[in-house]
């Protein structure tokens, strides 16, 4: 059980790093837009399963009514897990991406990903060190790969 714990969290820093390439990516260069989107996606959803996780195993928190995106969003707000309400922008963000059938949203949400949402990822991850930092988790560099 304590496995699927470190391997969210694994997964969310991989996703994280595949996602940090955007950063020096052109969005008009082939697959750009599209990959940065997927891993967008993929980051936030882990990093909302992840924050679930610090809530309900390390504080004993477990009064989600439903354990929806905005509900572990408001909580993890509240107990300064994340410090910024920006995460529900992202949430919006995320949501309407996925009705973005013609990319123009995206292109437009581009910079707004690599320029803010990823370095809330990246105060996200330095928060959860305290977490999964205690010598059940490698060495990250191994995991990188």
């Amino acid at each position: 059980m304590e496995s699927k714990y470190i391997n969210r969290y694994y997964s969310f820093c991989k996703s994280l790093n595949n996602l940090e390439m955007s950063k020096s990516a052109n969005p008009e260069a082939d697959f750009v837009l599209a990959a940065t989107v997927q891993n967008f996606n993929l980051t936030f959803d882990i990093s909302w399963k992840v924050m679930k996780d610090i809530l309900t195993k390390y504080m004993g928190i477990s009064s989600f009514a439903s354990g929806s995106p905005r509900e572990v969003l408001q909580t993890a707000y509240s107990n300064n897990i994340i410090s910024d309400d920006d995460w529900i922008k992202m949430l919006k963000c995320r949501n309407q991406l996925a009705h973005d059938y013609d990319g123009k949203y995206a292109m437009q949400v581009f910079e707004q990903i690599v320029n803010n949402y990823i370095n809330l990822f990246e105060q996200f991850k330095e928060h959860c060190t305290k977490y999964y930092a205690d010598g059940n988790i490698k060495d990250m560099d191994s995991f990188r790969t």
